[in-house]
Formats: C-alpha cells, structure tokens, sequence
C-alpha cells in the first residue's frame, strides 16, 4: 500500500463520527446512512485504497452483478415454510404467551385481575384488548409493560 494512502488512512483514526460521515460524502458522492464509527473508517479505507490501487477487474464486476441478480438462491428456509410443516413457532406470536384459552390471574390492590389469552389479543371484562399492556394501564391507570405485570417470564417454558 502506497505511504500516503497508509497515512491518510490513520489520519481517518483521529475523525469523529461526522468528520466521517463528511469523508464518506466526498468520496462515495452519497450521505452514509450509518453513524457506526467503525463501519465509516472501515469503507472510507476501502475507497480509498481502491482508488489508489484499482478498483475490482471487469470480469469480477461481472460476476457481482450475476451473482447479486440470483433471487433464488437461499442460504434458509423462509419461516412460512418452517411453520407450514410444524417445524416452527407462530412468526406472529410471541413466545412468552401460554397457549389461546390460558388465564392469567394477577392480585393488584384488592381485587383479581383475570384476562383471557386469545388466539388475536387479549379479552378483559369482556372487551378485547391488542395487548397486555393496555389491561395493565387500564387497571393501574400508569403504564406498564403487561408481560411484567402479568408475571410472563422473558424466557419460555420459565
């Protein structure tokens, strides 16, 4: 690697984030759309170096474009198909709820909160709620996250 290059490079070490995010503008003709100190210095180097060195052959240009343009290939399985055979959880429901059907029971003050598990939702008093922590607030009159309020474990099977 050329010196000037390898000293323009640490000279990048001493930038802040914006100072990089301007670099980046400079040399890519583009706003960065990550703020990530690490990843700026690490592409600002790369530019720099293959401007200074060449950039990629055409044939492996070529190849980038053919292999970027492969739709089909898949490195996994979608998870529709993991749930369609029963080999996966609901992608839409979250792990921590016990089954559709399930009552939760929680004592708050002096009285029991009871609320059903739906298969969509919640039912409390006999209105449906989007999720427990509506009930929560509801009941509380504050804000609660209703997985802590109704004592659901973070981790499955707790």
């Amino acid at each position: 690697m050329d010196r000037a290059i390898a000293i323009e490079i640490e000279g990048l070490r001493k930038l802040k984030t914006k100072g990089l995010q301007a670099r980046y503008r400079e040399l890519f003709g583009e706003e960065s759309r990550s703020s990530n100190q690490a990843h700026l210095f690490r592409r600002i180097a790369w530019r720099l170096q293959a401007k200074a060195e060449g950039d990629l052959t055409e044939r492996a240009q070529k190849r980038v474009l053919e292999l970027a343009d492969d739709r089909e290939v898949r490195l996994r399985a979608p998870r529709s198909f993991w749930h369609s055979v029963g080999l996966g959880p609901d992608p839409t429901r979250d792990p921590r709820l016990p089954p559709a059907g399930t009552v939760l029971k929680r004592v708050y003050g002096q009285r029991t909160i009871e609320v059903t598990v739906l298969e969509r939702g919640f039912e409390y008093q006999g209105k449906q709620y989007g999720s427990l922590s509506l009930i929560a607030q509801r009941v509380t009159g504050t804000r609660w996250n209703g997985y802590v309020f109704f004592g659901l474990q973070n981790e499955p099977g707790r």
